[in-house]
Protein backbone atom coordinates (compact mmCIF):
# COMPACT_ATOMS: atom_id res chain seq x y z
CA UNK A 1 0.00 0.00 0.00
CA UNK A 2 1.59 3.57 -0.94
CA UNK A 3 1.35 5.60 2.15
CA UNK A 4 2.96 9.12 2.97
CA UNK A 5 3.40 10.01 6.52
CA UNK A 6 3.12 13.39 7.25
CA UNK A 7 3.20 14.44 11.31
CA UNK A 8 0.70 12.52 12.78
CA UNK A 9 -2.06 11.64 10.10
CA UNK A 10 -1.12 9.37 7.31
CA UNK A 11 -2.43 9.77 3.96
CA UNK A 12 -3.15 7.59 0.92
CA UNK A 13 -1.90 8.33 -2.54
CA UNK A 14 -4.94 8.50 -5.19
CA UNK A 15 -4.48 5.41 -7.12
CA UNK A 16 -4.07 6.41 -10.44
CA UNK A 17 -7.09 5.81 -13.15
CA UNK A 18 -5.43 3.68 -15.88
CA UNK A 19 -2.40 1.53 -15.51
CA UNK A 20 0.89 3.34 -15.54
CA UNK A 21 1.95 1.84 -18.85
CA UNK A 22 -1.28 3.30 -20.75
CA UNK A 23 -0.52 6.47 -19.87
CA UNK A 24 1.11 9.22 -22.22
CA UNK A 25 3.06 12.23 -21.62
CA UNK A 26 2.65 14.70 -23.40
CA UNK A 27 5.74 17.27 -23.63
CA UNK A 28 4.96 20.35 -25.59
CA UNK A 29 7.49 22.03 -27.67
CA UNK A 30 8.34 25.47 -27.84
CA UNK A 31 8.21 27.24 -31.25
CA UNK A 32 8.79 30.36 -29.93
CA UNK A 33 11.60 31.40 -27.65
CA UNK A 34 11.15 31.95 -23.74
CA UNK A 35 13.24 34.93 -22.45
CA UNK A 36 16.03 33.55 -20.42
CA UNK A 37 16.19 36.85 -18.36
CA UNK A 38 14.74 40.26 -18.34
CA UNK A 39 17.97 41.79 -18.68
CA UNK A 40 21.07 41.35 -20.71
CA UNK A 41 24.34 39.18 -20.40
CA UNK A 42 27.20 41.17 -19.46
CA UNK A 43 30.00 38.78 -20.95
CA UNK A 44 34.20 38.96 -22.28
CA UNK A 45 34.53 37.35 -25.81
CA UNK A 46 37.31 36.12 -27.20
CA UNK A 47 38.76 36.57 -30.39
CA UNK A 48 38.91 33.59 -32.48
CA UNK A 49 36.93 31.42 -30.13
CA UNK A 50 33.38 29.72 -30.96
CA UNK A 51 30.36 30.57 -29.55
CA UNK A 52 27.04 29.18 -29.40
CA UNK A 53 24.36 31.60 -28.36
CA UNK A 54 21.12 30.15 -26.72
CA UNK A 55 17.98 31.29 -29.06
CA UNK A 56 15.62 29.18 -27.18
CA UNK A 57 16.22 30.34 -23.76
CA UNK A 58 15.88 27.18 -22.61
CA UNK A 59 19.40 26.46 -21.96
CA UNK A 60 20.55 26.28 -18.44
CA UNK A 61 23.99 27.97 -18.60
CA UNK A 62 23.11 31.22 -20.31
CA UNK A 63 23.67 33.01 -22.70
CA UNK A 64 25.28 30.23 -24.31
CA UNK A 65 23.64 26.61 -25.75
CA UNK A 66 23.78 22.98 -23.57
CA UNK A 67 21.51 21.15 -26.24
CA UNK A 68 18.36 22.32 -24.15
CA UNK A 69 16.56 22.87 -27.44
CA UNK A 70 16.92 19.47 -28.68
CA UNK A 71 14.21 18.18 -26.59
CA UNK A 72 12.53 21.32 -25.64
CA UNK A 73 12.54 23.48 -28.52
CA UNK A 74 13.79 21.40 -31.73
CA UNK A 75 12.64 24.27 -33.87
CA UNK A 76 15.26 26.59 -32.82
CA UNK A 77 18.77 26.43 -33.44
CA UNK A 78 21.44 28.17 -31.67
CA UNK A 79 23.32 31.21 -33.07
CA UNK A 80 26.92 30.12 -33.56
CA UNK A 81 29.49 33.20 -33.84
CA UNK A 82 33.50 33.71 -33.75
CA UNK A 83 33.99 37.28 -32.50
CA UNK A 84 37.22 38.88 -34.59
CA UNK A 85 38.58 40.78 -31.43
CA UNK A 86 38.47 40.52 -27.91
CA UNK A 87 35.95 42.55 -26.59
CA UNK A 88 33.47 42.82 -23.49
CA UNK A 89 29.60 42.70 -25.27
CA UNK A 90 26.24 42.45 -23.70
CA UNK A 91 24.58 39.80 -25.30
CA UNK A 92 20.47 39.15 -25.46
CA UNK A 93 18.39 37.66 -22.72
CA UNK A 94 15.04 38.11 -23.82
CA UNK A 95 15.77 36.56 -27.39
CA UNK A 96 13.48 39.32 -28.26
CA UNK A 97 16.74 41.28 -30.43
CA UNK A 98 17.01 41.97 -33.68
CA UNK A 99 20.61 41.96 -33.77
CA UNK A 100 20.90 38.30 -32.37
CA UNK A 101 23.21 37.69 -30.35
CA UNK A 102 23.80 41.27 -29.21
CA UNK A 103 21.32 43.14 -26.90
CA UNK A 104 19.82 46.15 -28.84
CA UNK A 105 17.48 47.29 -26.08
CA UNK A 106 14.64 45.01 -26.79
CA UNK A 107 14.37 43.65 -23.26
CA UNK A 108 12.59 47.19 -22.23
CA UNK A 109 10.04 46.62 -24.30
CA UNK A 110 9.45 43.00 -22.95
CA UNK A 111 9.65 44.72 -19.37
CA UNK A 112 6.95 47.24 -20.25
CA UNK A 113 4.95 44.61 -21.35
CA UNK A 114 4.82 42.81 -18.54
CA UNK A 115 4.17 45.46 -16.41
CA UNK A 116 1.19 46.19 -18.39
CA UNK A 117 0.28 43.19 -17.92
CA UNK A 118 0.29 42.92 -14.20
CA UNK A 119 -1.01 46.22 -13.73
CA UNK A 120 -4.31 44.91 -15.54
CA UNK A 121 -4.62 42.29 -14.00
CA UNK A 122 -4.64 44.00 -10.58
CA UNK A 123 -7.71 46.45 -12.02
CA UNK A 124 -9.79 43.07 -13.06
Amino acid sequence: MNMVRRGLQTFRRPQPLLPAFSLVHIRPESTQPIPAARLPFRVRLQAGKRYAWCACGHSKKQPYCDGAHKTKAPNISPLRFTPDKDKTVMLCACKQTANAPYCDGSHFKVIYNDMVKSVKRMFK
